[in-house]
């Protein structure tokens, strides 16, 4: 059977009240793995410490029975996590959030969200985010069929930049079908490792969850699993052993641009989900070495902002184009390495 992860919001499993927050069936051939590091690859933010207070207290079960964390998980277990209280994910609750709105009207909101603020709530996660953010400005915005409010598209964590969100039951409608049908228009801004060899191309594969480690995505180039992936880039500019990149989205899978830019050895800078974080290219001296951890310190995630976004409005009937300029972190890292170039021969 192959592995999944079942979410039951908000039922109770037992006379106890224990509520299922997560739940994975270990793939037939799964090898023997300790279930804080099983758990570590499938639950986001989770840390081992958090996996081993819970399994303290019960809460990690394996085939209906509670297990310690030095478990050995086995192929065809049914581990569940379940804890007194529903998800937190499930209880929306308006916060009096910074929210930095670039165009508002009655059907729609384009939002230029800052890095660092997770879109809608979710584990580890429960407040602070977008969504709770959107609620205490607006009293009332349309359900998606994640039960997400107002959402058309998101974007990841520690990436920054554009969405939009849909105010009415028609421009969620409306808005949806346009990105399902590929005719809104999304450009990022990258920076990856390594001198990208062509001035443009287009990277395309199936991108489905990894087999081993569940957090993150990857490329299936025979596409047995995942769905297709369509990413256009070309160069913006060349600074040694990082590229500037434009990326336009023609699929939206889940961290697209992140996978499709890895598999063709071009891991965005400091992505650390991807491996971003260590030094993929360079030389071995100690300066440049103490360089690059500069520049991860000015620039503390993935190097990746969603620069514009185009949409036909949907009541109005009309295309708008929006675009927002590249964040502080991004430009003083992006600066350093185009100083760091002007010295150097490559």
């Amino acid at each position: 059977m192959e592995e999944e992860n079942r979410v039951t919001p908000v039922t109770a499993l037992s006379d106890e009240q224990e509520y299922e927050h997560y739940a994975f069936d270990a793939d037939s051939g799964q090898e023997p793995l300790r279930i804080d590091k099983f758990l570590m690859n499938r639950i986001e933010n989770a840390t081992r410490n958090k996996i081993q207070q819970g399994a303290k207290s019960g809460a990690i079960q394996v085939n209906g029975s509670p297990v310690k964390s030095n478990y050995k998980v086995k192929g065809g277990d049914q581990i569940r996590v379940v804890f007194s209280h529903p998800p937190h994910e499930n209880l929306l609750v308006p916060e009096d959030l910074s929210i930095d709105i670039v165009y508002e009207d009655d059907d729609l909101i384009v939002v230029n969200k800052q890095a660092g603020m997770v879109v809608h709530p979710g584990h580890g996660n429960y407040t602070g985010t977008l969504i709770n953010g959107l609620l205490h400005h607006f009293e009332q915005l349309p359900m998606n069929s994640s039960n997400r409010p107002g959402l058309v598209h998101r974007i990841d964590k520690d990436t920054s930049g554009l969405l939009v969100v849909a105010k009415t039951e028609l421009a969620m409608t409306e808005l949806a079908k346009q990105f399902h049908d590929k005719t809104s228009s999304r450009k990022y801004i990258a920076l990856v490792w390594g001198d990208v060899k062509e001035e443009e191309g287009t990277v395309e594969g199936h991108i489905g969850r990894h087999p081993k480690n569940r957090l993150q995505m990857t490329v299936f180039p025979d596409g047995s699993s995942g769905k297709i992936g369509i990413t256009h880039y070309k160069i913006i500019e060349r600074l040694g052993y990082v590229t500037l990149i434009e990326c336009r989205l023609e699929t939206g899978r889940t961290h697209q641009i992140r996978a499709h830019m890895k598999s063709i050895g071009h891991t965005l800078f400091n992505d650390a989900r991807y491996g971003g974080d260590a030094i993929l290219k360079g030389t071995t001296f100690t300066k440049y070495k103490q360089f690059v951890q500069n520049c991860f310190s000015l620039l503390p995630r993935q190097a990746l902002h969603a620069k514009t976004l185009g949409f036909d409005h949907p009541t109005q009937k009309k295309w708008m184009d929006f675009e927002t300029p590249l964040p502080h972190d991004m430009m003083t890292a992006i600066d350093k390495w185009r100083s760091y170039a002007q010295h150097k021969h490559f």
